[in-house]
C-alpha cells in the first residue's frame, strides 16, 4: 500500500452535509487529495465557507444548496457531476425523545432526512456511475447509535439502523458494476450538532472519553479520515462494511 491509493487527483467526489462538522470536514480532506469536491447543504452560508476553506488551500469546490429530502433537486445536483467517483451522504438531523413521547412528525422529520435524504443521494449517484461505468464509491453515515440501544434515540437510531440496511442492500447490488458501498459508524464526536447541548454536551463528553479506551471524544476529522479511507482505492476490496470510528466505547463482532 502506497500513499497513491489515498490520490483522488482527477476525481470527482459528492458530499451532502458538507456545510459543517463531519461533512465540511470531510469535503475538505477529500479535496485535500486531489478530488473536486461537490458540496451539498441547506445551509448556504456554510456552504460557502467550506467552499472557502477548499479554495483557499488550492482545491477545487462546487456548491448546491438543497434539501437532501428533494429528490428531484438532488438528482439535478449530483447529474451535474461530468463524472462522479465518490459520494459521501452525510447530512443528517439530530433527535432525541423516549420511546413513549415520540410524535409521528418527530420520525418522519428523522426518517426523512436520515435515512431517505441517505437513499435519494445513493440511487442518484449509483445510476450515474453505473451510466458513466465508473468503478465508484458510495460512503454513508450510520452511527453508533446502531450499536445500543440508547435511551431517547428510537428515531435516529432507527434511521440510521435503515441506513446500514441500505448499505448492506446496495453493496450486494452494485458490486457487479465494481461499485463499493460502505458505512461509517461513528461513536460521539465533537461538531456543531453536539455543541448546543451546553453543561450537558460536557458530561456526556466527560463520559464518553471515560468510556473509550483511547480516553477521548473524537473530532470531525477523525471522522473524515475515515470517509477517505472508503472513498479512495486504499480500500479496493472493501464493500458492505462498517468502518466504526468510535474511540473502542463499542467492540461489536
Amino acid at each position: 500500500m502506497t500513499v497513491s491509493a489515498y490520490d483522488l487527483t482527477g476525481r470527482t467526489a459528492f458530499v451532502t452535509g458538507a456545510a459543517g462538522g463531519i461533512g465540511r470536514a470531510s469535503a475538505v480532506l477529500l479535496a485535500a487529495a486531489g478530488a473536486t469536491v461537490h458540496c451539498a447543504d441547506r445551509d448556504a452560508q456554510g456552504l460557502h465557507e467550506t467552499a472557502t476553506l477548499i479554495k483557499d488551500a488550492g482545491g477545487v469546490a462546487r456548491t448546491h444548496h438543497l434539501d437532501v429530502t428533494d429528490r428531484s433537486r438532488l438528482r439535478e445536483a449530483i447529474t451535474s457531476c461530468e463524472q462522479l467517483h465518490a459520494l459521501a451522504a452525510i447530512a443528517g438531523v439530530m433527535h432525541s425523545s423516549p420511546v413513549l413521547e415520540t410524535r409521528n412528525e418527530d420520525l418522519d422529520r428523522v426518517l426523512n432526512v436520515n435515512f431517505k435524504g441517505v437513499l435519494y443521494a445513493c440511487q442518484e449517484a449509483a445510476r450515474l456511475m453505473i451510466a458513466q461505468q465508473i468503478r465508484g464509491s458510495i460512503v454513508t453515515m450510520a452511527s453508533g447509535a446502531v450499536d445500543t440501544g440508547g435511551p431517547g434515540l428510537l428515531a435516529y437510531g432507527a434511521a440510521k439502523a435503515a441506513v446500514v440496511q441500505l448499505t448492506k442492500t446496495l453493496a450486494n447490488e452494485v458490486g457487479r458494476h465494481g461499485i463499493r458501498v460502505n458505512a461509517v459508524a461513528p461513536g460521539w464526536i465533537r461538531t456543531p450538532m453536539t455543541d448546543r447541548h451546553g453543561e450537558a454536551q460536557e458530561r456526556t463528553e466527560a463520559m464518553m472519553a471515560r468510556m473509550s479506551p483511547l480516553g477521548r471524544v473524537g473530532e470531525a476529522q477523525d471522522v473524515a479520515h475515515a470517509v477517505l479511507h472508503l472513498a479512495a482505492d486504499a480500500s479496493s476490496f472493501t464493500t458492505g462494511q462498517i468502518l466504526r470510528p468510535n474511540g473502542g466505547v463499542a467492540m461489536p463482532w
